[in-house]
């Protein structure tokens, strides 16, 4: 049913009521009546509407007819359940919201870069990309404070370095259509992660692929494939201080996945295009001697780079740089200055940044698993997503190309790949594996020992597949309860995270804090060992708490959640991106929307009334 009112003046009333702390949300901490009537201006009939939920969604509604220019808002939408509301708004609008061009029509939004102070605007092509090149310098001449700049040939950490103060954009595939030039679409995090991010974007797929924009997951592999080819790696993300760091691996993952989703047209040349890349990015990324991969024989994460990395927040490093600065006879803040413009040089600190640019790679940052020894770790999570580009590999020429595939790094059958497999599986066996505590764990080549840091990447194996049964079984009535809690699996223990001062700051991928991929990636490793109950269970926890949380904060969708208290609020380096809005969300945050659409998906209909009534896990389990 609609109702005809009066927007503008609505809103005015409903805020001056209800948004008693001025934030223009109505969340759980107004102290208003919490009781509002809207009339239809041509029926007079009344709809009293009671409650922080039903409120929020009236005002969300309310902006969103605003902002179409409409003077009906549909009453069914006010009283949507909860589950039903947080499906519909992430796919019919939070999607939206991020996805992104960058081309004729999408260049500002996408030029838009919080975490740079430079007042110019940069393009940035590939050297050897003269039509992209030749289109952005026209694009160029219709915008103010515009540069369009060339790479060399060779990009180097010096190079990148020289750039730190021109930061810009980097370009993605291009298409033709109907006579005119566009990007390939692709979806960002949100927030001021306004760019293409590596792993963030397979996680997006995984959601994107059970809806109606499944075709966006296709785009955002030929993005992964144009990065390869023109950078020579899946950046961290495409701006140019990103451009000497690669991400998590799982193009594998997501080219198997586009290629089988029959809601998608892909062809089996563009399965063989994709793969004959992803081989690429295999041999050259991962597995070069004594970079990527260590002299064990198991990879790790290795950012080249010089210095600091330019996009952290101010005073991010302050801890680390302080007693640098002591030494110096200089405040933070000059020894940060002369240290980031290399007039300062340290090489123990150089070295620190080594790994710190490391663990941006490992897309952990940050966290006290990795601080100041990434570089040297065989960690589990790398190692777990190599095998699955392994079996992968293996499973893709066996079903599509008769077991027989050609590149430019050699000819390949399954067994070939069945067999590094297996030889990873080993590896990871003699060196991850710590059999009195039934437990992966991080190796150092250094040091030559496992880091006992009891971490959500422990379980990784399970989604790939490469624990046994009874390592599976050990790992899961012995190390997944130490991460349980009320709002799913926080990030590491508070054991191993251990204390945290002044000096020694809480880092955002530690306890208490649970993030979307971990989440994912355990629920299936469950599924996959047939422990079904077990991930059902924490997939509710899961998804009650990013539904509680919306429903008393206004549809809040945030990056990370503090999983101890089941709460968005989270008290850690960067705040949390995705809760400052005004009104209503527009995007929430990418991988969280995802994690509950895939959540949803999983779960069975009988847990899903049980959500919308917000019944409390701990009631359930």
């Amino acid at each position: 049913m609609k109702f005809n009112i009066d927007i503008e003046t609505t809103i005015k009333e409903l805020l001056a009521q209800e948004d008693t702390d001025g934030d223009k949300r109505i969340t759980v901490e107004d102290k208003g009546p919490m009781s509002f009537s809207i009339s239809d201006i041509e029926t007079n009939e009344c709809l009293a509407i009671n409650g922080t939920y039903y409120l929020s969604n009236l005002l969300q509604e309310l902006i969103l007819a605003k902002e179409e220019n409409r003077n009906t808002i549909q009453k069914e939408y006010i009283f949507e359940k909860p589950v039903d509301r947080l499906k519909r708004m992430i796919e019919t609008y939070y999607w939206d919201g991020l996805t992104r061009t960058i081309d004729k029509k999408g260049l500002l939004k996408v030029l838009s870069d919080d975490k740079s102070s430079s007042k110019k605007q940069r393009m940035y092509v590939p050297f050897n990309h003269e039509k992209a090149f030749d289109y952005f310098k026209e694009l160029g001449k219709n915008i103010a404070n515009f540069e369009v700049i060339q790479l060399p040939k060779e990009i180097t950490p010096t190079y990148v370095q020289s750039i730190n103060d021109q930061p810009g954009i980097l370009s993605l595939k291009l298409y033709e259509k109907n006579g005119s030039t566009e990007g390939v679409p692709f979806v960002v995090p949100g927030g001021r992660f306004n760019e293409m991010y590596g792993w963030d974007s397979y996680f997006e797929a995984v959601g994107i692929l059970l809806g109606q924009k499944s075709t966006l997951a296709k785009n955002m592999a030929d993005n992964f494939q144009y990065e390869i080819e023109h950078y020579g790696k899946i950046l961290n993300a495409n701006r140019t201080y990103y451009l000497t760091r690669t991400q998590p691996p799982f193009y594998s993952s997501l080219i198997r996945e586009v290629f089988e989703n029959r809601t998608i047209n892909t062809t089996i040349d563009w399965l063989k295009s994709n793969l004959k890349t992803a081989l690429k990015e295999y041999f050259t990324v991962w597995m070069v001697d004594g970079k990527r991969l260590s002299s064990s024989g198991l990879n790790r994460y290795l950012a080249e780079g010089i210095g600091m990395p330019p996009e952290t927040e101010a005073g991010h490093f302050n801890a680390i740089l302080k007693p640098f600065a002591e030494k110096a006879g200089l405040s933070i803040s000059e020894y940060e200055q002369q240290y980031y413009h290399r007039k300062i040089k340290d090489e123990e600190l150089d070295a620190y940044f080594v790994h710190d640019r490391s663990v941006r790679e490992s897309g952990h940052d940050t966290s006290y698993r990795l601080e100041d020894r990434c570089a040297n770790l065989n960690t589990v999570d790398l190692n777990t997503f190599l095998y699955k580009y392994e079996i992968d590999f293996a499973y893709l020429i066996k079903t599509y190309f008769n077991d027989s595939f050609s590149c430019d790094f050699g000819n390949f059958t399954s067994s070939y790949w069945e067999t590094k497999a297996q030889q990873r599986k080993n590896l990871m066996h003699q060196y991850l594996w710590n059999e009195s505590d039934g437990c992966y764990y991080d190796y150092d080549i250094v040091e030559k020992r496992q880091i006992l840091f009891t971490s959500a990447t422990s379980l990784l194996p399970l989604w790939a597949g490469i624990a046994t049964e009874t390592q599976a079984k050990e790992l899961i009535e012995n190390i997944l309860p130490q991460l349980t809690f009320l709002g799913g699996i926080a990030g590491c223990t508070e054991t191993s995270r251990g204390e945290i001062s002044e000096d020694r700051p809480a880092r955002q991928w530690d306890y208490p804090n649970g993030w979307a991929p971990h989440q994912m990636m355990i629920w299936k490793g469950l599924l996959h060992y047939n422990y079904t109950e077990k991930a059902y269970e924490l997939i509710y926890r899961w998804l009650w708490m990013i539904t509680k949380n919306a429903v008393d904060y206004n549809g809040t969708i945030p990056e990370k959640y503090d999983v101890v208290s089941a709460t968005h609020k989270v008290f850690a380096e960067y705040g949390n991106v995705g809760t400052d809005f005004e009104y209503i969300t527009k995007e929430g945050f990418g991988w969280m929307n995802a994690s509950y659409i895939y959540g949803l998906y999983l779960l069975p209909n009988k847990w899903i009334e049980k959500l919308n009534n917000l019944e409390h896990p701990d009631s359930l389990f």
